[in-house]
């Protein structure tokens, strides 16, 4: 029953989210070496993108990327797509997100929005907080918290926007 409950408030969320198709900001991140690039070229266009936006504070934040990560893998022998984090801590941490990341064995991309100017331009209060990122360079989901197993239904969300 939860399970089913959970899948159509995330149909409902995926479907109120669509409509936003928004564009993604130029705001300034840094990669984990310490490169500053704009956030609209983190994204490679023609490839679906979910994001992580995460802290070393946040439990649920790195649970779910700890989940993802498991699944990471199989999901990409099944769908081509690019998974990505973005760690909201602040300066003083930034040599923690590079070790947690790196003792994690996290391969994909960690990149640092040391500011929050990121998130102040995405406009969100907390995370973790996720968002899939269409092959247009359009945010068209964005969501913040985590329930275990929540992310089976991002996978899905991004099954079926692979099809459009």
């Amino acid at each position: 029953m939860k399970k089913i409950i959970f899948s159509a408030a995330l149909a409902f969320l995926s479907l109120a989210s669509f409509a936003q198709n928004q564009e993604l900001p130029k705001t300034m991140v840094r990669d984990i070496n310490g490169k500053q690039i704009a956030f609209n070229e983190t994204i490679e266009k023609g490839k679906l993108t979910l994001v992580s936006f995460w802290a070393t504070w946040c439990i649920p934040c790195k649970q779910e990327i700890k989940n993802i990560k498991t699944k990471l893998p199989d999901w990409q022998k099944e769908l081509d797509f690019n998974y990505m984090t973005v760690s909201i801590d602040d300066s003083r941490a930034t040599a923690m997100v590079k070790t947690y990341s790196k003792s994690q064995g996290w391969t994909f991309p960690v990149y640092l929005d040391p500011n929050s100017d990121l998130k102040r331009s995405l406009n969100f209060q907390n995370v973790p907080y996720t968002m899939i990122v269409d092959k247009n360079g359009k945010i068209v989901y964005q969501h913040t918290g985590y329930e275990e197993g929540s992310e089976n239904g991002l996978f899905d969300l991004l099954k079926e926007l692979s099809k459009k």
